[in-house]
């Protein structure tokens, strides 16, 4: 018997996938680099080939030809450790993660831990190094936000940008955010139906991003004659939430109702109250923000808490970038608001 040996050290080329799929070069090309006017059959077919023939686009030349290098910036103002330990960036990263894949894009994450971060971060982004930001968790009056208007990067906010007090309002710059201010009024009318009547709210930090300052609103929308007594800040922590339930219960300690600006907070709320003797919802009922399936669902007791789909948002930041950069000076979307429901479990 005769076998066939294949040739060695040949690397599949453009043409060899035109050729097996029965298209144009030019046309692989467009499938390759995402751009429009290919019907859906046409680029399955040519990514079936792709993946057939182990395909791999020369990244150099394809980026001098379209000026694009393939990679997206993801700048958090986070510390890189606590970053990883908060399951909603973990959801948020993954959406943004899958959407790029599906663009042949890759993520570079980008970490503001300190001062010094700044300018490093700003040289990399002004650099050529990327075709477009993701930034989140940034905090008022950020220079970042000057600085991809003056470079002209491509960028998308996760949550509306934050302004130092007296800036006017920017326009223009897209970003992608929760019904903060909706979610948290509904989690508060649950509250209220339930007969509870001394009803706290542990909100995140007011410097950080818009949806603390948003949940709180949302918490006064239907609450607006509520004592200062009843509100404690923390930091979106564990931690954070146990010592603020503490706070509140030795102002408050006839407190009869909390709600939450976060799960991974509610889920440490939920630890203080248990030390302190109350039962939960039979004492004090306790809503949560976001809907963490892994936190939310494993609290003793299951937490009633705003959903919100995390996954999603960050799979719309990256989406709304390739709106951006695929079609320059064409009408997009400026932003994009995510609808919450509340999800009812044993806590309330």
């Amino acid at each position: 018997m005769v076998l066939t040996r294949r040739t060695t050290g040949h690397r599949p080329t453009l043409e060899d996938v035109a050729r097996r799929s029965g298209v144009s070069r030019s046309t692989v090309s467009r499938v390759i680099n995402a751009e429009p006017r290919v019907s859906a059959e046409v680029v399955d077919r040519v990514r079936q080939v792709i993946v057939e023939l182990g395909y791999v686009p020369n990244q150099a030349a394809r980026q001098l030809v379209t000026h694009r290098t393939g990679a997206v910036a993801v700048v958090a103002a986070q510390p890189e450790n606590r970053l990883f330990l908060d399951p909603f960036f973990d959801l948020l990263l993954r959406g943004i993660r899958r959407e790029l894949a599906g663009h042949g894009a890759q993520a570079v994450l980008l970490f503001l831990d300190d001062p010094d971060d700044y300018a490093r971060v700003a040289d990399y982004l002004g650099g050529g190094h990327v075709d477009g930001a993701l930034l989140f968790s940034l905090r008022p009056g950020d220079r970042l936000h000057e600085m991809v208007d003056r470079i002209g990067l491509p960028a998308v906010f996760g949550g509306r940008p934050l302004l130092r007090d007296g800036d006017p309002e920017r326009g223009g710059q897209a970003y992608v955010d929760g019904d903060n201010r909706g979610g948290a009024r509904q989690a508060v009318q649950h509250l209220v139906s339930l007969g509870r009547s001394r009803i706290a709210t542990v909100t995140g930090p007011y410097d950080q991003e818009n949806s603390a300052a948003d949940r709180l609103a949302g918490y006064r929308d239907v609450l607006p004659a509520a004592s200062t007594d009843l509100i404690e800040r923390a930091d979106y922590t564990l931690r954070g939430g146990a010592d603020a339930m503490a706070a509140l219960l030795r102002r408050q300690p006839g407190l009869d109702a909390v709600f939450v600006a976060s799960d991974l907070m509610a889920s440490g709320a939920l630890q203080t109250l248990r030390e302190s003797g109350r039962r939960v919802p039979e004492d004090v009922a306790v809503v949560g923000f976001d809907d963490l399936a892994e936190i939310a669902e494993s609290t003793d007791p299951p937490l009633t808490t705003v959903h919100q789909d995390v996954e999603e948002m960050g799979r719309l930041m990256a989406r709304l970038l390739f709106d951006i950069t695929q079609n320059p000076g064409a009408p997009t979307r400026s932003s994009v608001v995510v609808p919450t429901r509340l999800v009812l479990r044993e806590s309330a």
